[in-house]
């Protein structure tokens, strides 16, 4: 009697799929928040800068703060996948 076995090659296959695109999303989340870091990092420098320092005063401009995510989400979440058997 033969088994084929394509189910489990199959499932495993998505399994594979589906981390790596958790990692592509953990990737472009690290680099969106990279360049919004930078796009504060250089507000905050005209901001501070001569001449454009005297404009921001006058028109309330003020530092921004850059991107800090709250403590609990600096380690992944954990999945669990049920097993079939």
């Amino acid at each position: 009697m033969v088994s084929e076995q394509y189910p489990a090659l199959r499932a495993t296959a998505n399994f594979q799929t589906l981390q790596a695109q958790l990692e592509g999303t953990e990737n472009r989340i690290s680099v969106e928040r990279e360049r919004f870091n930078e796009v504060v990092r250089t507000y905050d420098t005209a901001v501070h800068s001569f001449p454009s320092s005297i404009m921001a005063g006058i028109f309330g401009f003020h530092d921004k703060p850059y991107f800090s995510a709250a403590p609990q989400a600096q380690s992944a979440p954990t999945v669990n996948f049920p097993t079939f058997k």
